[in-house]
């Protein structure tokens, strides 16, 4: 299936294998965002951090789900964006495509922050914004080089997290059972204390650790750029990351958060670090901290920019955002016009956020939790209702489930991200009906009713 059914026409190349999208998927969610976020996560959650990642891999497969049976009847670029499109209304499309915006643009500048503020630890004497220039610089040149480059970058580092990773849990597992630190060895209290345990507090750490699965998603976006059979690799490499990645989580919380019984943390930020610092010493500690923030700054940013511009790219050449951003580089084939805005609307947002980064992530999960929502819908309309599809359990039970999950997450968010998430809706409407009555911009799709 050729992006010519769809209209279009093929611009970006196509050069990606299943393996190529397993590891961007990877790459996105890294494998030690926990690093990052634990101790937000943990205060949420009553030190139940590998519980809140379980439940929000079992949250996720849903929407997982539902992203391969979209990818199948539509592998074009775009995401949500597309399926919701061609899978309820072209108007719908562009507000699944608004939100995700609103976590496509926001997740750059997101990364540039945690980074800065991770070696700020280290090094003091350098300024944050100059670590937000570094990292800004390579990952716009990354993707502008093209994604067979970014996917050669992808391998380095995905093979550097898994070895700091892998030291991790080799010393952990050591100082819990050789050392007799924290609880003397791994207990199910991690994952079920009922001293501590309550569903709402449980379902607020989901929401920030959420943050962490972000990026199965975003596979999506490159369905253009798979070299043979998009349709179906692009669901199996949503659903093989989630569960990789998935695993990975929940095994070195789970060490942690053994680790770390009785221990008080200095900060949130530091939390995870600190608590190398006890299994290993100083030199896991500050290894730890400086993989966080090459991963974060410049292996996920580069992915990151990627995912957003050709989102950007895919509206635009549906005529919903300026035509400009769909060029295409006539050598390198990648979107650079929408690369360019990215870039300068990161180093914007980043400067702006340098000192208050949860408020960023609380933005970034609004977006995605309701595109997410979207994508369920998409399903539901186009399978069960459009074709009458009679796969009960995978067209409707699945997505319904996940629609309630995410639902239930996004509620028990706090209010300031869902004011300003209703707000960027808002301006979406407006914009929208400004293309169509002001502007008289007719539907570039004739969908099915």
């Amino acid at each position: 299936m050729s992006v010519n059914e769809f209209g279009y026409k093929q611009e970006l190349k196509r050069s990606l294998s299943l393996t190529d999208l397993i590891i961007y998927g990877m790459i996105f969610m890294i494998p030690i965002a926990p690093f990052g976020v634990y101790g937000w996560v943990s205060a949420d959650a009553g030190g139940m951090v590998p519980a809140a990642y379980l439940v929000g891999m079992v949250a996720m497969l849903f929407t997982a789900l539902s992203y391969q049976s979209m990818a199948r009847a539509f592998p074009i670029a775009g995401s949500v964006y597309s399926y919701a499109q061609r899978g309820i209304h072209e108007q719908v499309g562009f507000i699944a495509g608004w939100v995700l915006l609103l976590d496509y643009l926001l997740i750059p500048p997101l990364l540039y922050v945690f980074s800065a503020l991770a070696l700020s630890h280290l090094f003091p004497f350098i300024p944050k914004l100059a670590w937000v220039l570094f990292f800004l610089v390579i990952a716009t040149i990354g993707n502008l080089v093209g994604i067979k480059f970014t996917a050669r970058l992808n391998r380095l580092f995905l093979i550097g997290q898994l070895i700091v990773l892998a030291l991790f849990v080799g010393v952990g597992l050591y100082a819990l059972y050789a050392q007799g630190m924290g609880s003397g060895g791994l207990t199910l209290r991690p994952l079920f204390n009922m001293e501590t345990f309550e569903p709402e507090l449980i379902m607020k750490a989901v929401s920030i650790a959420v943050l962490s699965f972000l990026g199965f998603d975003a596979i999506s976006t490159l369905a253009e750029e798979v070299e043979d059979n998009p349709a179906r690799k692009i669901g199996q490499a949503a659903l093989a990351t989630l569960f990789i990645m998935g695993s990975l989580f929940v095994l070195q919380t789970w060490i942690a958060a053994d680790l770390s019984v009785g221990m008080t943390f200095e900060s949130p930020d530091t939390a995870f670090y600190e608590i190398a610092g006890l299994a290993g010493g100083s030199w896991l500690a500050t290894l730890a901290a400086v993989a966080t923030a090459l991963a974060w700054g410049i292996a996920v940013s580069v992915t990151s920019q990627a995912a957003v511009s050709r989102l950007l790219f895919s509206m635009a050449r549906d005529k919903k955002l300026p035509v400009v951003l769909a060029r295409v580089h006539p050598r390198f084939k990648t979107p650079h016009i929408s690369i360019y805005l990215v870039t300068v609307l990161s180093l914007v947002i980043g400067v702006l956020f340098l000192d208050s980064p949860d408020v960023l992530t609380s933005l970034v999960n609004f977006g995605a939790l309701t595109g997410f929502l979207l994508l369920h819908l998409s399903v539901i309309n186009h399978y069960f209702v459009r074709q009458r599809s009679g796969q009960v359990i995978r067209h409707l039970i699945c997505p319904v489930l996940g629609l309630l999950i995410i639902g239930y997450v996004l509620f028990s968010m706090g209010q300031e991200a869902q004011t300003l998430g209703l707000a960027w809706i808002a301006i979406g409407v407006v914009y929208l009906l400004v293309l169509k009555y002001v502007l008289g911009r007719q539907p570039v799709l004739q969908l099915e009713d």
